[in-house]
């Protein structure tokens, strides 16, 4: 019944008038995560209007659209999200839209997928987090500020230059997270999070990434999971494990207790930020800002 009204709700708004729309002259583009959303601000800057759907601390796998956000999406000119299946509950509401004639556009697809890291979790048969490689989300901005400059002519000279900083200042993130990874020993990068969104941080840095419930949070972890993962901590005599902002913190105390239940402590290293960003008038309220907390929240509490 819930997809038929949000169907209904989206063929009306498309077939009505759209007086409500914004209209200064400026693209409305609308986005769904919130690293998206403040990538696609350093490159449109004050040439666009841009909402996000998800704000700090939302989980993108368990996230619904409101009324409210289909007439977002519907008002938009242009609409940016991950995709390999990251906005689960939304692709119905993409699908729909792509029939009549707005085709939301999927960041991740353009990456090449013989790079990408594969998971029988996503119907994309990918992981999605791809955002933790910093080199695909240079890839996101290189797309962003393409489809950008192709619906905008007129200020394509601002989005290139834009595009030209950005692209330095993940270039400089790179380079200064190397440095502080190379304060921590091969043998204690080992992280252990709520959830496997950090494969790609993994991949990148040699890290061995262990999540307690797995790639998606729409799967709960059960019993066994959180003693067997208890039991890889003791083994490999695991300082920290951590937190994710975006996830109920409650699993990752239960494996804190499991661990002392056999004898051994391991502390909570703090809080991580994966799936969201932080909020918008903090540090980790940006990409590059959560990026640089994470890996010193990490480092510190490992080493």
């Amino acid at each position: 019944m819930k997809k038929i009204t949000l169907f209904l709700a989206i063929t009306l708004i498309f077939t009505a008038c759209k007086d409500a729309a914004k209209d200064n002259g400026k693209l409305n583009v609308v986005t769904t995560t919130s690293m998206i959303t403040d990538l696609v601000k350093n490159i449109g800057g004050d040439a666009i209007n841009v909402q996000g759907l998800m704000g700090s601390g939302v989980d993108p796998h368990l996230y619904k659209a409101s009324e409210g956000d289909v007439t977002k999406l519907v008002d938009a000119d242009i609409i940016f999200f991950n995709g390999l299946h990251l906005e689960g509950k939304l692709v119905d509401v993409f699908e729909k839209m792509s029939s009549q004639t707005k085709t939301p556009i999927s960041l991740a697809e353009s990456l090449d997928k013989s790079k990408l890291i594969g998971s029988e979790y996503f119907a994309s048969n990918y992981d999605p987090h791809v955002w933790f490689d910093i080199d695909f989300f240079k890839e996101f901005a290189k797309k962003v500020t393409n489809v950008l400059a192709e619906k905008d002519p007129k200020n394509a000279e601002i989005f290139r230059e834009n595009e030209k900083h950005y692209l330095t200042d993940l270039d400089k993130l790179k380079n200064d997270i190397q440095g502080v990874i190379n304060q921590l020993p091969a043998e204690k990068r080992i992280l252990v999070t709520a959830h496997d969104a950090f494969n790609y941080f993994g991949q990148a840095y040699g890290f061995k990434v262990v999540g307690l419930q797995g790639i998606s949070t729409a799967t709960e972890a059960g019993v066994q999971d959180v003693q067997k993962l208890a039991s890889f901590i003791i083994q490999y005599k695991i300082k920290a494990i951590f937190i994710e902002s975006s996830v109920p913190k409650r699993t990752i105390e239960a494996l804190q207790e499991a661990v002392k239940s056999k004898g051994h402590d391991v502390i909570i290293g703090g809080t991580l930020y994966s799936d969201a960003l932080g909020n918008p008038d903090s540090l980790e309220g940006t990409y590059v800002g959560m990026y640089r907390y994470n890996i010193k929240t990490i480092v510190g509490a490992l080493n």
